[in-house]
């Protein structure tokens, strides 16, 4: 019966929640600066570098590229080396981390490319260096966008965290493909899907009122 399964559905959960929050933290800390050298190394940026962005454009192309699947294969040795598994919660982690950062590089980008052009400028004319237009232009007037586009990423999350569950990453799709699919349950399938599409929801309102206080903040 489905009441059985009430305290597997709950750990399931939480371990999902635990994989995209700690995936999606090592993203950011990966692709931000990646972002931020790709958007300040533009020709017209405020540290024109072709070389190193052409290097890391390309390195970040084709890590997206890539189907997370056969990321998170190709990643077991690795994996093995950071975490000491490659199998559970915790092994998805890392590959979950990899295939999201060059998602959140290219979001930086984007973010910090929408930006009046007249306002940094400003500050260059008034002869601030790269690293202080960078910490206290780029990301303070940014971050509000950012607030808004991370969570995209994050549920991208959720549907990779439900694949790395199918191949032995615990969580939620795990659940869906042992206790479901495997078992023909449907419901167990549905409820899972439920869960998943509560957990989308809860993102996308919280990213929102984030953003929302953030701008009040800003003004």
């Amino acid at each position: 019966m489905m009441t059985e399964l009430i305290p597997l559905l709950l750990e399931g959960t939480g371990e999902t929640v635990a994989m995209v929050s700690l995936s999606l933290f090592f993203a950011v800390l990966l692709g931000l600066p990646a972002g931020v050298v790709l958007a300040v190394s533009k020709p017209d940026g405020i540290v024109p570098r072709k070389r190193v962005r052409a290097i890391l454009g390309w390195t970040v192309d084709t890590m997206r590229s890539i189907p997370f699947v056969i990321l998170m294969m190709l990643l077991i040795p690795f994996s093995r080396f950071v975490v000491g598994t490659s199998i559970g919660t915790v092994g998805a982690i890392v590959p979950l981390a990899i295939a999201a950062a060059p998602f959140v590089a290219r979001v930086v980008e984007a973010a910090l490319a929408e930006l009046p052009p007249t306002l940094i400028e400003t500050v260059v004319a008034m002869g601030a260096t790269p690293w202080q237009i960078v910490r206290k232009v780029y990301l303070v007037e940014a971050l509000p966008i950012l607030v808004r586009q991370i969570p995209i990423v994050a549920i991208a999350l959720l549907g990779s965290s439900a694949m790395a569950g199918a191949a032995g990453g615990g969580g939620l799709g795990d659940i869906a493909i042992r206790y479901g699919y495997y078992n023909y349950r449907t419901d167990v399938m549905l409820v899972t899907i439920l869960i998943l599409i509560v957990l989308v929801e809860a993102i996308q309102i919280a990213s929102n009122a984030i953003a929302r206080r953030i701008d009040r903040r800003l003004r």
